[in-house]
């Protein structure tokens, strides 16, 4: 780790290793890196990180399957539904995956893939990252770093940028707390997602549609350490619930507090022997009572990673109960 003045000695250089074909179910990934660089793996040095786009680490672990069973697909790799949004091109389905990931349609992806299939996520990022750092270390006797990058949106910005989401003999956090500003102040909350900074930086010039998968950050040798098997990896970027103030969307949150009022208010009522009905306003908070079509369509999605454009309106803050003076005998 390094202090807050540690950055301004750094100089950082970022290159692809190209060459790298088309990645097969079975491949060697740590043969095909090492053979793009070069003998005895001369286009790298000791600290160097490399940047693993996670499609070549999916396919070479055979996660491709029919483009015909994508949504059962994306309902098997789902752990919670996160939010869903209609827009004219179908439904965007925000999801948590077996990975702990926060993403559009569980990770499930159809780009720069063959015709007819789609690809999944590394089972275990964390795990595969661990694997080939350890060949590629073998094989060159290089202290290297790895990071298994992927391509997510973001909440409150447009656009997408890639975060890691499998790391191995990479530092994935930097804690600054208790270090002092350039004033002298102390830091008591800056931690920094340096893998994703990483991952980000990497991004830039690996690409989308350039056919670079992988690409070596030279001049950050003091992130890079021991792999460690019991080490969480880029799991420990994945906030809990507990620490998750945005854990759901502003409908599923609606709907979540509309549930709870509804036990609360039918308990409340059978205590006292009244009848309670529960009607839902719309979440507008205009007053009119909520319809079928205000509640998202699960059923279908798109890996785009963008949200609609429109704003949500604003939500009312709990469900609104109607309680019935009927009373009963």
């Amino acid at each position: 780790m390094h202090s807050a003045a540690d950055g301004a000695r750094h100089r950082l250089e970022v290159f692809v290793l190209p060459g790298i074909g088309e990645v097969r179910a079975g491949d060697d990934l740590a043969a095909t890196i090492l053979a793009v660089a070069g003998p005895a793996a001369s286009r790298l040095a000791d600290g160097d990180i490399l940047a693993v786009t996670s499609k070549i680490v999916s396919k070479a672990e055979g996660r491709q399957v029919a483009a015909t069973d994508r949504e059962q697909a994306i309902a098997d790799e789902t752990v919670r539904v996160v939010a869903t949004r209609a827009h004219p091109g179908g439904v965007t389905r925000i999801v948590e995956n077996r990975q702990g990931l926060v993403m559009a349609a569980a990770g499930v992806d159809a780009s720069n893939v063959e015709h007819g299939t789609v690809l999944l996520l590394p089972v275990d990022p964390d795990a595969s990252a661990r694997g080939l750092c350890a060949a590629l270390r073998a094989a060159t006797g290089l202290h290297l770093g790895v990071l298994i990058t992927d391509t997510v949106g973001r909440p409150w910005r447009d656009g997408q940028t890639d975060i890691a989401i499998g790391a191995a003999g990479v530092a994935v956090l930097d804690d600054l707390r208790g270090s002092m500003d350039a004033h002298g102040r102390r830091l008591d909350v800056t931690v920094a997602a340096v893998a994703d900074e990483i991952a980000g930086a990497a991004d830039l010039i690996k690409g989308k549609t350039s056919g670079n998968p992988v690409a070596v950050l030279r001049g950050l040798g003091h992130l890079v350490g021991a792999i460690d098997a019991g080490d969480r990896g880029a799991r420990r970027l994945v906030r809990d619930g507990a620490s998750d103030m945005f854990r759901v969307g502003s409908a599923e949150a609606y709907a979540e507090g509309y549930t709870a009022g509804l036990a609360a208010a039918a308990g409340a009522g059978a205590s006292v022997g009244v009848g309670v009905s529960v009607t839902p306003t719309d979440p507008g908070g205009d007053g009119e009572l909520a319809s079928d079509h205000e509640v998202p369509d699960a059923a279908a999605d798109d890996r785009s990673g963008e949200l609609p454009v429109e704003a949500p309106s604003e939500r009312s803050s709990g469900p609104h109960v109607a309680a019935r003076g009927t009373a009963s005998a």
